[in-house]
């Protein structure tokens, strides 16, 4: 594995355009995932060319759905529709191969138009057009891809995340029922590529693909490779790459991971700082009948090509064994617990009492002893701030928390061999009253 000495100096300016927006407050709502809403559950999606951009310097021609007259986009336009929604979806098909759309997990579909295919009905080559109706019965998180010699058209990009809100709480949970109640939500749509497809499909070669031999050299979140995962949504330098991914939360509130594998490529991914638990998959509450009873507790999730999970993430910082906001600073240190309390300092939203006020367990070495991180804010406590060196540190004006979230296969966090990148992106704890100011 190598390092780029010239990536690591790209990550810093994704990582300042992270911090001026955390500082400065030029957002999109907080924690929302980003995606098209029709009041009549009704898309128009045009399969056409473009390009993506990865963060060693590559540029490669890709196939993806944009949202009617758009772009294209990869990966596609997130479908966000309610429970019970009778959805439509018109393909347009721009490129000079018949496309097609299937959606699983979703019941009875019904294509109208275009020219019979293997799986579905396909939108023939060159401006032909297909419709496909279904009604959205269960909640959950879905994907839909192209049914038109998938092993090539996924590949090329024709892939994209289908959202369906319960009918209880649907602004609060993922299906109807307590146990998917969550605070904020985040799309994780994984997927990988190998550029040798894109260049034989580009130079008119696309006889010669030879799926035997697939190697993927290159790993997405969402569309994006790291660093890029962390740069702000709809960035104007990734006119085809729309959606970012970088979790945010605060102490005590429950993140909602939607995991979808998009490739064909199996991908375990990690959140460093707890487990998560896995409530759904495949649209489906993890339920004998009572819950997601039958949920499971993991620090890494294989996501399966093809299928989704759906996960719950909280952090509190219980049982550190140290009082992570500092409060033993403002008492008699050998005075912990209740007699803290007693002291009038109150728990933080999300502190334990049982760490309470006990005291930081070392005595931090002197400056010239340590090394910085760019996320070291000079102390050691959330929410504070400290003294750090000329030009160290920097990226975490309000002292928060941050945590590498990242796929557990070594090789998925370069870029086309170039350490750091790939299937990488950072969550960040902010203290509580503290906007969350997702870029």
């Amino acid at each position: 594995m190598r390092t780029n000495r010239r990536l690591i100096k790209q990550i810093p300016t994704v990582l300042i355009t992270v911090a001026v927006f955390l500082a400065c407050g030029a957002l999109h709502a907080e924690g929302a995932i980003e995606g098209v809403v029709s009041a009549t559950s009704t898309f128009t999606l045009t399969a056409r060319t473009g390009y993506v951009s990865t963060p060693d310097g590559g540029s490669y021609l890709m196939w993806g759905y944009a949202n009617g007259p758009g772009p294209m986009q990869y990966p596609g336009p997130t479908l966000i529709v309610n429970q019970g929604a009778v959805v439509t979806v018109n393909l347009n098909n721009e490129l000079t191969v018949p496309v097609s759309i299937v959606f699983p997990g979703q019941k009875a579909v019904r294509s109208t138009g275009g020219i019979p295919g293997l799986m579905t009905n396909e939108a023939p080559a060159g401006g032909g057009t297909v419709s496909y109706t279904f009604t959205a019965s269960q909640p959950g998180t879905y994907t839909y891809y192209s049914g038109t010699n998938p092993d090539l058209q996924i590949e090329m990009g024709l892939v994209g995340a289908l959202i369906v809100r319960p009918a209880t709480n649907p602004g609060t949970q993922a299906y109807n029922h307590a146990d998917s109640q969550f605070d904020h939500e985040y799309l994780f749509l994984l997927s990988e590529m190998d550029p040798r497809i894109h260049d034989l499909v580009a130079t008119g070669n696309m006889a010669q693909v030879d799926n035997t031999t697939y190697f993927p050299v290159l790993w997405f979140i969402n569309g994006r490779a790291a660093p890029d995962t962390m740069a702000e949504a709809n960035s104007p330098l990734l006119p085809n790459q729309p959606y970012n991914c970088m979790p945010m939360m605060h102490p005590g509130e429950k993140i909602l991971l939607r995991m979808i594998g998009a490739g064909r490529d199996f991908h375990p991914y990690h959140t460093h700082g707890n487990h998560h638990r896995v409530i759904a998959r495949d649209g489906r509450l993890l339920s004998s009948g009572s819950g997601a009873d039958l949920g499971e507790q993991a620090f890494t999730t294989t996501v399966i090509p093809g299928s989704t999970a759906d996960a719950i993430f909280s952090w509190t910082g219980e049982k550190l064994g140290w009082d992570m906001y500092g409060h033993s600073n403002t008492v008699d240190p050998n005075r912990i617990g209740a007699n803290c309390v007693a002291d009038g300092v109150a728990l933080e939203p999300g502190e334990s009492l049982a760490d309470h006020c006990k005291p930081f367990p070392v005595v931090l070495p002197s400056q010239q002893e340590l090394t910085f991180g760019q996320f070291y804010s000079g102390s050691p406590f959330l929410g504070a701030l400290g003294g750090l060196p000329p030009g160290e540190g920097g990226f975490n004006p309000n002292g928060g928390f941050f945590y590498m979230w990242h796929s557990h296969a070594e090789k998925e966090l370069t870029n086309n061999d170039i350490f750091p990148g790939g299937m990488l992106t950072m969550m960040l704890i902010e203290a509580p009253g503290v906007p969350l100011m997702n870029p």
